[in-house]
Formats: structure tokens, C-alpha cells, sequence
């Protein structure tokens, strides 16, 4: 039997809970691992709050939260290909195993080898933040030299859009609250506070001709009072509100296999998508983890560690 922390129904936070369950066993295309960091994101709670298609596995109550991890194979399913017993790695629990555990079972193909030299814990922000950075700056697919507004820059996925778009050679301008100014400012992007200065005057002083791209983390009338600021209203590309073509946006296009977790893994390795990481919680401590996310007040990447 391993401790986990999950939750016995939909609902808020008040329907989480530890219990202990046996390890899992891997089905077709899964591995079971060992956990030692599972990394903590808003869709954790979403699944908690209510269904989402295609994300709960159909597993029965209680179900465990937490969407990536990395950690250590202990066995494997059938049809697993390119991943053997004893391999350090890191992906996703695409089948609702989830991640807040000692053991639990990934997604074959959406899990890969951690290289020589990357942490467990820097592996285990990848699976989302590192590889949602990724996808939208290669939709957007702009040139050195060319302007981008990270709307909601503070958190996991905003701070590493930032930092790799940096490595890109854009200009960067990222928005937020106060507190996550120091981060924000630190992978290289240019502030704009949203609770202090109305963002898109700011944004427009800086950037007067409008943005070649726009990425928006924060959705709803945060998304539509930056949109106007892009220069071309496709190259506005939203993580999380599936409302953006009503703009003329895009809805950013995810790539959640093997190899978008080993370019990941790759770019982590020579410093270009380095995660901020705000706060290590053990497991005991997932509950305030969680919550740190879900009330908004977290800057950064937080992370579980479990081993």
C-alpha cells in the first residue's frame, strides 16, 4: 500500500483527502514508476472540481490528483516501447492515474527518459509548462528581434514562455500582479503590473506599432483587453481559453508526446527553458501546494516532492 492525496468526488477543495491505495497496475501502453516530484498546475484542481473528457480514465472515486511527475520505472505494461525497468523518467498520467503518490502509472508514450544531468524536480515541470512554452512559440513561429506579450506571466507556463522566448531573441513584455515582478524581470522580460497601471496603455507605450505575437495564461477580460494590441489577431494564442477565435486568435496546439518531452528535457539541459521554481512541498504538505495554485497567489513553478 502507498499514500496518496486525492479526492472521493467532484467538488472543492473540501472533497480532497489521503488515502492508501496498492500500487497500480500498468495497462496497455502504461508504466508504473515510482514517484519522486509530481508537479502541481491548475488543471489538477479543474479535474477535481468536475469531469473533463478524456483526462479521468474512467477510474472509480477516490481518485488521485496531479497530471506529471518524475521518478522511476518499477514495471511495465504491454506494448511499452522504448522505456525498460529501472529508467529515470518524467511525463504524463494521461490515463488518470494522476501524480500526488508514491506510485503511479504514465502514459507510455507521453513519458521519456530523463538525461544525464537534468534533476527529477526540474523534469517533472516539463511535462506542462515546459512543453505548452514550446508549442506556442513555434506556432507563433516569430523571427529574432520580433515583440511578444505574455499576458499572465507570473506562473510555471508564463515564466518559461518568457525565459525560452528570450532565448529566442524576442522582446518580451510580461504582465501580472506586484508579487510576480522580480520573477518576471529575472528570466528577462519587460513588467507591466496589471494592479498598478492600466496594462494595455502601458503595453501600448512600449510596443506602440502592437505585438507581433501575444500569448494569453490569464483568459477572459484579461485576453480581450490585450488582444486589440496584436498587429495580426491570429498570432494571439491562448493557453486556456477555448474562446480566443471568437478574437481572431488561436487556441495553442499541444504536443504531449516523447519527443516534445525530450526537446523539452534538451532545452532545460543548456539553460533556454530554465523553470522557476517558487516551492518544494512534501507530500504531507500537498494541500497547501495545491492551494497556492488554486487561489492565484503562486509565482512560478511548485512542485511535490515525494521520494
Amino acid at each position: 500500500m502507498g499514500k496518496a492525496w486525492g479526492f472521493g468526488r467532484h467538488g472543492g477543495p473540501e472533497v480532497q483527502e489521503f488515502f492508501d491505495r496498492p500500487d497500480p497496475a500498468p495497462g496497455r501502453g502504461e508504466v508504473l514508476i515510482r514517484v519522486d516530484v509530481a508537479g502541481v498546475n491548475p488543471l489538477d484542481h479543474l479535474l477535481r472540481s468536475g469531469p473533463v473528457d478524456g483526462l479521468d480514465g474512467g477510474r472509480p472515486f477516490p481518485r488521485v490528483l496531479g497530471m506529471e511527475a518524475a521518478g522511476t520505472v518499477l514495471a511495465l505494461g504491454e506494448d511499452v516501447n522504448g522505456l525498460e525497468v529501472g529508467d529515470a523518467v518524467f511525463g504524463f498520467a494521461l490515463t488518470g492515474g494522476g501524480t500526488y503518490a508514491e506510485t503511479t502509472v504514465l502514459s507510455a508514450p507521453n513519458t521519456a527518459r530523463i538525461p544525464e544531468g537534468l534533476s527529477a524536480t526540474v523534469a517533472a515541470t516539463l511535462p506542462v509548462a515546459g512543453t505548452t512554452a514550446v508549442d506556442v512559440l513555434d506556432q507563433l513561429g516569430l523571427p529574432a528581434g520580433a515583440t511578444v506579450l505574455v499576458n499572465g506571466v507570473g506562473g510555471g507556463v508564463g515564466l518559461a514562455v518568457a525565459r525560452l522566448a528570450v532565448g529566442r531573441g524576442l522582446r518580451v513584455i510580461g504582465t501580472g500582479s506586484t508579487a510576480k515582478r522580480e520573477h518576471a524581470e529575472a528570466v528577462g522580460a519587460r513588467f507591466v503590473d496589471y494592479t498598478a497601471e492600466d496594462v494595455a496603455a502601458a503595453a501600448r507605450a512600449l510596443v506602440p506599432d502592437g505585438f507581433d505575437g501575444i500569448v494569453d495564461l490569464a483568459g477572459g477580460s484579461s485576453l480581450r483587453t490585450v488582444a486589440p494590441l496584436a498587429r495580426d489577431p491570429r498570432n494571439v494564442i491562448a493557453v486556456g481559453d477555448m474562446s480566443v477565435p471568437d478574437l481572431g486568435g488561436r487556441f495553442v496546439e499541444r504536443r504531449v508526446d516523447r519527443e516534445n518531452l525530450e526537446r523539452s528535457a534538451r532545452l532545460a539541459l543548456d539553460g533556454l527553458l530554465a523553470p522557476v521554481i517558487t516551492a518544494v512541498h512534501p507530500l504531507s504538505d500537498a494541500p497547501a501546494a495545491l492551494a497556492a495554485v488554486e487561489n492565484g497567489h503562486a509565482s512560478g513553478k511548485i512542485v511535490i516532492s515525494v521520494a
